[in-house]
């Protein structure tokens, strides 16, 4: 520990750090809402995926505007979207409000999360840089979305009727756009894998 620079060992207590972290324990938390019993199990497990996506907004944003940008944020904060995400989906399925053919959209999303993490990572030994798209930022907002509306399920019935199917329906529109933004990274990946990007 004494080896660490002072302003490293600042940066990784930051606040928009701890918000990253805050965003990772919120896994665990939003998988237990499934096993309450009662409607109320669904506005807990979407109130902890909307304060999840909150907290994603202001860790860059206050890593920005406070010049406290780290390499362990840049790392984890990819790491923690993709962790509530896919817990998310996985829980959906679990207790079958994704069940059917609507099991399609989520594959495609997950094995998505994976090809452009393994991607990011080959390309980063590269010191290639691979920014999001404005495609895959509208993707992101869809699923999102759509995942909240999923959460709400069979309590938001009770409010909205339909709530469920307008889920599915954004989660279908999310990965369709997931299949073109990941040819993208997957063309790019291999474009510098074959030397072309050289």
């Amino acid at each position: 520990m004494e080896n660490i620079p002072q302003n490293r060992r600042m940066l990784a207590t930051s606040i928009p750090n701890i918000l990253t972290y805050g965003r990772i324990a919120a896994v665990p938390a939003l998988v237990a809402t499934f096993y309450v019993e009662g409607n109320s199990s669904h506005w807990f497990a979407l109130s902890i995926f909307i304060v999840a996506g909150i907290t994603d907004f202001f860790d860059g944003y206050l890593a920005r505007a406070w010049d406290q940008q780290s390499s362990l944020g840049r790392m984890l904060d990819p790491i923690a979207d993709k962790l509530i995400v896919s817990a998310a989906l996985l829980m959906l399925v679990s207790d079958d409000t994704i069940a059917g053919i609507s099991l399609i959209p989520t594959v495609v999303i997950l094995m998505r999360e994976i090809l452009v993490s393994g991607l990011r990572e080959f390309l980063a030994e590269l010191r290639v840089s691979v920014p999001s798209s404005r495609l895959a930022k509208w993707k992101t907002t869809v699923q999102i979305v759509a995942i909240c509306f999923l959460l709400a399920g069979k309590a938001g019935e009770e409010i909205l009727p339909g709530t469920i199917a307008i889920g599915l329906t954004g989660l279908w529109i999310a990965a369709i756009i997931t299949i073109y933004t990941g040819y993208e990274y997957f063309r790019a990946g291999v474009a510098h894998l074959m030397g072309e990007g050289q």
